[in-house]
């Protein structure tokens, strides 16, 4: 049977076993998919390869303390080194903590709740991935957890080492920054 077509558990044991073939399959199958998670979060597409690279090599260190729960768990299990490195990358940026002190107003938090109801526009994904690109640091860090990753604000502001109402507040300004870009890109286009 060709490597390629290894499952998780067959895949996962021949990580453990220090396979060569099995590592490679691991890095082929997940590599693309994490690197794109790494380059949501952070601005330098070299810094995100870079950043994917390591947490391959420390999901390979740590293979065997992966536990084969279903099929796809390993790539959550990947999912999760990788975002926890991204995090701490993101702690570490100076220039990230020095613009995540942002002051909480509550026109901020009144803000997100009263357009969370708003129907969303149809524009093109690369015109959304445009406009998530130009916001700063933190704020992109804040919108990708909430609204792509699912996260709480609960758990953005412990991954982040910001409060809850600071994440409220980044994610507040952070929508009303891409709301303006996505009304300025209708108007632009006639739409």
């Amino acid at each position: 049977m060709s490597k390629t077509f290894l499952s998780e558990k067959e895949l996962v044991s021949g990580c453990i076993r220090k396979d060569r073939d099995a590592q490679g399959v691991l890095y082929a199958r997940y590599a693309s998919r994490l690197y794109t998670l790494c380059l949501r979060y952070l601005e330098d597409a070299e810094e995100a390869r870079d950043l994917m690279h390591d947490s391959m090599i420390k999901a390979l260190d740590n293979i065997k303390s992966f536990r084969n729960d279903r099929d796809g768990s390993l790539y959550v299990w990947l999912r999760k080194i990788t975002l926890n490195m991204v995090f701490d990358t993101l702690r570490q940026n100076t220039r990230f903590m020095e613009i995540s002190i942002e002051l909480v107003s509550d026109d901020d938090l009144q803000s997100v709740e009263e357009t969370d109801d708003e129907p969303a526009q149809e524009i093109p994904e690369s015109v959304f991935k445009q406009v998530i690109s130009t916001l700063t640091p933190v704020r992109r860090a804040v919108f990708n957890m909430y609204y792509i990753d699912g996260f709480s604000h609960k758990e953005i502001a412990k991954a982040l080492d910001i409060t809850e109402r600071g994440s409220t507040s980044i994610l507040a300004k952070a929508r009303a920054s891409v709301r303006k870009a996505i009304t300025d890109y209708l108007k632009a286009t006639g739409q």
